[in-house]
C-alpha cells in the first residue's frame, strides 16, 4: 500500500463525534468499563488519515490570506466532470447540470419539498437510512416503506411486486432511491436499477437518488448511476453525490446534485437558494479538487481494497465464531448490518443487552432498529484492520 491505512489515530478531542460523543450524558453511548479503550464503529466516518492531496490542496489555499466571497471555479466543475467520466462512465456531464448542496440530506429535502407537500407519501426501501427517516418526518411527509428481502443466497433484493403495489395503492409520486444501499451495502445491478426506474416511470415518480456511497465499492463491482439506465431515468432523477463519504470530509460540508432536466433543476435549485444558507465553503471547494485528482483516485482505489479486506475478515469471523448472527457481505459502503435475531432467541437476551455488552467492552456499534432492522446492529469497518480484529475479539469474549 502506498497510503496509510494502518496507523491508529488518536481522534479524541480533535473534532471527532465518533469519539467525543462517547460518555457524553445525552449521547446514549456510555463510557466503557475500565481497561477498555473506545473503538468507534457507529457513525459513518473513517478512522484513516485523508488522502495527502486533500490536505495539500487546503494548505496551498491557506497560503493566500483572504477568504472572502467567491463563486465556484471552473476547476471545481471540471474536477467533478472528470471524476464522473473516468470513475462512473458518464460522458455528457456539463457544469450547468451540477449544483452545490450543503449536504446530501439538504438536497433530499430540497427535492422533496419541490415536488411534494406535507402529508404526501414518499416511498423508501427498508431497512432505511436514519437520515432519510428524520428528513421525511421533520418535514411532514408520510413514509411508505417497501421492505427489501434476502434471497436464497442471503443477498438483499428489491421486492418489485411490493414496490408496485405500494406505488399504486398509496398514490406515491416521489421516491428516495439509495444506491448503493445504506445500511445493507447492496450495489444494485443494472437490471435492478432498470426495473426500479421502469416502475417509477409507470407511476410518474420523481426519484431522489442518494449516490453518496457510489465510490466505495468492492474491487470488481461496478456502481450503475441511476440516471444512466434510460432516457426517462435521466429526465426524472435528482442524483446526489459528495466527496465527504469517500474521502472522510463530512466536517468540511459540501455535496452536489446532478440534474439533467431543466424543470427539475430549476425547482430544486430554487428551493435550495431560498434559505440563503446553501453556499459553499472555499476550503471545501479546494478539498474536492484535491480529492478528485490523480492522487485522490489512487488513494480511493487503495481504500476500496482495504475495506474489502476488512469486510471479508469480519464476515468470516462472524460465520466461524458468532453462531446465530447473520450478515450479508456488503458489495459497497463500509458498513455491516448484523441480524442478531437467532442469537437473541437462542440466548434469551435482548438486543439492548447485546448492545450494552459491546459498549462496556469499548466496541461502539449502533442500534439497527433506528434503520428499521428489528433485531439488527450496524457496524462501521472503516478502521485499521488491527482495530477491527480487536473489536471482534472483544465482542466474542465479552458480548456474545
Amino acid at each position: 500500500m502506498t497510503y496509510d491505512f494502518t496507523s491508529i489515530l488518536d481522534r479524541a478531542g480533535h473534532d471527532a463525534l465518533a469519539l467525543d460523543a462517547i460518555g457524553a450524558p445525552s449521547s446514549g453511548y456510555p463510557a466503557p468499563e475500565a481497561g477498555f479503550d473506545p473503538i468507534p464503529m457507529w457513525v459513518a466516518d473513517m478512522s484513516f488519515p485523508v488522502a495527502p492531496s486533500i490536505t495539500r490542496a487546503i494548505t496551498e489555499r491557506l497560503q493566500h490570506p483572504t477568504f472572502g466571497y467567491f463563486s465556484p471555479s471552473d476547476a471545481y466543475y471540471q474536477a467533478i466532470i472528470d471524476w464522473h467520466r473516468d470513475r462512473k462512465g458518464v460522458a455528457d456531464l456539463l457544469p450547468e447540470y451540477i449544483g452545490y448542496e450543503n449536504g446530501v440530506l439538504g438536497g433530499v429535502v430540497s427535492a422533496l419539498t419541490a415536488f411534494a407537500a406535507p402529508g404526501d407519501p414518499v416511498l423508501v426501501h427498508s431497512p432505511t437510512y436514519i437520515g432519510f427517516t428524520h428528513s421525511l418526518e421533520d418535514n411532514g411527509f408520510r413514509i411508505v416503506h417497501s421492505p427489501l428481502v434476502r434471497d436464497e443466497a442471503g443477498v438483499w433484493r428489491m421486492d418489485f411486486e411490493d414496490m408496485e403495489r405500494r406505488l399504486a395503492e398509496e398514490h406515491v409520486h416521489v421516491a428516495i432511491f439509495c444506491s448503493p444501499h445504506n445500511p445493507c451495502g447492496r450495489v444494485w445491478e443494472r437490471w435492478e436499477v432498470e426495473r426500479a426506474m421502469a416502475l417509477f416511470e409507470k407511476y410518474d415518480c420523481v426519484v431522489v437518488s442518494d449516490e453518496i456511497w457510489s465510490d466505495i465499492v468492492r474491487p470488481g463491482v461496478a456502481h450503475v448511476p441511476t440516471q444512466s439506465v434510460s432516457e426517462d431515468a435521466r429526465r426524472r432523477t435528482v442524483a446526489l453525490y459528495a466527496p465527504s463519504k469517500t474521502f472522510n470530509l463530512a466536517g468540511l460540508i459540501g455535496s452536489y446534485h446532478v440534474i439533467y432536466d431543466d424543470y427539475l433543476r430549476d425547482r430544486v435549485t430554487s428551493k435550495g437558494s431560498k434559505t440563503h444558507y446553501n453556499s459553499m465553503n472555499v476550503l471545501s471547494q479546494h478539498a474536492l479538487i484535491g480529492a478528485y485528482g490523480p492522487e485522490g483516485r489512487a488513494w480511493a482505489d487503495e481504500l476500496n481494497q482495504v475495506i474489502a479486506g476488512n469486510v471479508d475478515w469480519a464476515c468470516d469471523f462472524i460465520e466461524q465464531r458468532l453462531p446465530g448472527v447473520s450478515v450479508s457481505r456488503p458489495q459497497g459502503t463500509y458498513m455491516l448490518f448484523l441480524d442478531c435475531s437467532a442469537w437473541c432467541e437462542k440466548s434469551g437476551r435482548s438486543l439492548d443487552d447485546l448492545l450494552r455488552a459491546g459498549w462496556r467492552a469499548g466496541v461502539y456499534w449502533q442500534d439497527g432498529r433506528a434503520f428499521n432492522g428489528p433485531c439488527h446492529i450496524r457496524m462501521n469497518l472503516a478502521l485499521p484492520l488491527s482495530r477491527v480484529q480487536e473489536a471482534f475479539s472483544r465482542l466474542a469474549e465479552h458480548a456474545f
